[in-house]
C-alpha cells in the first residue's frame, strides 16, 4: 500500500535536494598533525572551483590519489605534495577523496581527505605532519610552497590573458589572414634519441600557411622537475636574421611530466618565409630549446 502523499512529497524532497556545505569554516591554511591526532577519521578540507588547493606532507607519500581527477581543471604534483584547481561543476557540498598512500612507519600508512566544494572559499594551503622532526623546517618548506603555488597562478593568469586575446577563425576570415584557399599543413615527428633525462624538449612540431601567416604548432615534453612557462620564442632565417612581430601562445604552464603545445605565429604574405628556419623557446629560468631546420607549407 502507497504511503500517504504528504510521506511521498517528502521523500522526493529529500531524494532530490543537493548536497549542503559542510559547516566547517573555511581557514586560508590548515595544519593536520598526525602525531598528537591519530584519528583514522577522514579530513574536511574546503575546495572551490577555481581557487588553487595545496598539499604538503612532511614526508614523501608513495602515492596519491584524487577521486575523478579526470574532472580536475588542473593538477600539479611534486615530490612532497599535490596542488589543484576543482572541476569547474563542482557543485557546493559535493565531495571528492585525496587519498595519500605511504610507506610502512609508526604513524597511519594512509589517510584520507574530503575535499568538500564551497561558493568561493577555499584553503589554500593544507600541512600534513607525520614524525617528529622540529616543525619550523616544516613551516619553511611550506612556506616555499605557498611562494610556488602563488607564482604558478600568476603564470597561468598571464596564459589565459594571452588565450583570451587569441582570434577567433571569424575574425581570420574578416582580416583576410584565412582565404580560400584555406590552411596548409606540415607535420614533422622529431628524433628525441640522445636527449638527456630530465630536461624539456620537443617531440613533434606541425606547421601552418594561411593567406597572411605562418603558425608552427611546437608540442613539448617536461620531463624536468620545474613547470615550463614560455616567457619569448623566435624564429630566426637560415642567413641567422631573427624575424620581427614574432609571437606566442602557451594555454597553460606544462607542469613536469606533463605535454602541450606551443603555438609561435608570424606574419607572412604569400610566397614568404620559404626555407628552413630555427625555432627558439625561452622560459623565466633562461632555459631554452631550440628546433633546427623548421619548415612551413
Amino acid at each position: 500500500m502507497l504511503p500517504p502523499l504528504p510521506s511521498l512529497l517528502a521523500l522526493v524532497v529529500l531524494q532530490g535536494a543537493p548536497a549542503l556545505e559542510s559547516s566547517a569554516a573555511c581557514e586560508d591554511s590548515q595544519r593536520v598533525d598526525l602525531m598528537s591526532t591519530p584519528s583514522a577519521e577522514a579530513r574536511e578540507v574546503c575546495v572551490s572551483p577555481g581557487m588553487m588547493t595545496g598539499f604538503l606532507f612532511d614526508t614523501i607519500p608513495r602515492s596519491l590519489e584524487l577521486q575523478e581527477e579526470v574532472r580536475f581543471v588542473e593538477v600539479l604534483r611534486g615530490q612532497r605534495g599535490i596542488s589543484f584547481v576543482p572541476p569547474k561543476d563542482m557543485l557546493p557540498g559535493e565531495r571528492l577523496r585525496l587519498t595519500a598512500h605511504f610507506e610502512a612507519a609508526a604513524s597511519q600508512e594512509t589517510i584520507t581527505f574530503i575535499l568538500v566544494a564551497h561558493r568561493g572559499q577555499a584553503t589554500r594551503q593544507v600541512e600534513v605532519y607525520r614524525d617528529r622532526r622540529p616543525q619550523e623546517s616544516y613551516q619553511q618548506e611550506a612556506e616555499e610552497e605557498r611562494a610556488k603555488n602563488q607564482q604558478l597562478r600568476e603564470e597561468n593568469q598571464q596564459l589565459r590573458l594571452q588565450l583570451g586575446q587569441a582570434q577567433g577563425l571569424r575574425n581570420s576570415i574578416a582580416s583576410k589572414i584565412v582565404g580560400s584557399s584555406g590552411v596548409q599543413t606540415l607535420h614533422r615527428q622529431l628524433d628525441t634519441t640522445g636527449i638527456p633525462t630530465g630536461v624539456a624538449f620537443l617531440d613533434s612540431v606541425t606547421s601552418y600557411r594561411a593567406f597572411k601567416t605562418v603558425v608552427a604548432e611546437a608540442w613539448l615534453l617536461n620531463a624536468s622537475s620545474e613547470p615550463w612557462v614560455t616567457m619569448r620564442a623566435s624564429l630566426i632565417s637560415a642567413n641567422g636574421e631573427e624575424l620581427a612581430g614574432v609571437q606566442f601562445l602557451q594555454l597553460e604552464a606544462i607542469a613536469p611530466n606533463g605535454r602541450n603545445a606551443v603555438l609561435v605565429e608570424a606574419t607572412a604574405e604569400k610566397g614568404a618565409l620559404q626555407g628552413e628556419f630555427k625555432l627558439m623557446l625561452w622560459d623565466k629560468r633562461s632555459r631554452v630549446i631550440t628546433l633546427p631546420q623548421l619548415r612551413f607549407p
